[in-house]
């Protein structure tokens, strides 16, 4: 019998190839790798929905709506959502895993991450988080990759009662730091509504109250937020510029963020409010 649990028949993935640019590959590492890449780089990270209080929801049909056919982005139930289920339509072997951003013993599992298995080994895709992986990684204990200029490693730990779990580090400012900490738990679909409603509805989720934008470009990361635009370039000095309201639709159109003139005004206005409480 069909496991149906995920809708992946909501999934028009002819349209999310051409939206992206690529085409069907059998399954690979480099087919994932490149697939990997490209997403990240065509689909933004955002909160928008969430600020103007209309988000449709983390259903596959409403994602693959949102990012294919109204050119968005969205935050990582999205892109997790979406990627998972385009890559078990090309005919991986997938999993969908939950994770905690920053500190385990005091952090939700507020963070949806993918683990696909090729030949025996299993990679660790992250692509919805502000500060995406571009490409897989493996998922071993030690496990390292630069190959984009940006340094990552795994490190697996133990969570006490709840098993193991992966520990995704990005070396920054000459140290591993932690980013999020993925455990085995499998994960159901309404797992990923529950943790989608405390996100985007809990007063005090960061996603609620300031405005998170942020893509992988040629060569460099950029974010936009209440603190400014911060640009990111392997080997270089990290640099910020102050972001004024009349800023953002440009900064918006940049990012590859189509929105409505009735949507820009209403994140417009909301900006004087983000800046006073940043």
């Amino acid at each position: 019998m069909t496991d149906d649990r995920w809708h992946l028949d909501e999934l028009d993935l002819t349209a999310y190839l051409a939206r992206v640019g690529l085409t069907a590959r059998q399954p690979s590492l480099e087919a994932l790798d490149e697939l990997h890449a490209t997403h990240v780089r065509t689909f933004p990270f955002e909160n928008i929905d969430v600020l103007l209080r209309q988000h449709p929801g983390v259903q596959l049909g409403a994602v693959a709506e949102k990012f294919v056919e109204r050119g968005r982005g969205g935050y990582c139930f999205e892109h997790g959502t979406l990627f998972a289920a385009v890559l078990e339509r090309l005919g991986y072997d997938v999993e969908r895993h939950l994770g905690r951003v920053g500190d385990p013993g005091t952090t939700g599992r507020t963070h949806m991450t993918v683990v696909v298995t090729i030949e025996g080994r299993r990679y660790l895709c992250d692509p919805g988080f502000g500060m995406s992986l571009l490409r897989p990684i493996l998922l071993e204990h030690g496990a390292q990759d630069d190959r984009d200029g940006w340094a990552y490693r795994v490190q697996r730990v133990d969570e006490g009662g709840a098993g193991a779990a992966w520990r995704l580090e990005r070396f920054r400012d000459e140290e591993w730091q932690r980013m999020h900490t993925t455990d085995e738990v499998p994960v159901r679909p309404v797992d990923l509504v529950m943790g989608h409603h405390f996100t985007s509805t809990f007063p005090g989720s960061h996603f609620t109250q300031r405005l998170i934008l942020a893509r992988h470009g040629d060569n460099r990361h950029t974010t936009v937020s209440p603190e400014g635009l911060t640009t990111r370039v392997p080997g270089r000095s990290t640099t910020r510029t102050d972001v004024a309201a009349e800023d953002l639709p440009a900064l918006l159109r940049e990012h590859g963020v189509t929105l409505s003139d009735e949507e820009v005004q209403r994140l417009v206005a909301l900006w004087p409010g983000m800046l006073d409480a940043a």
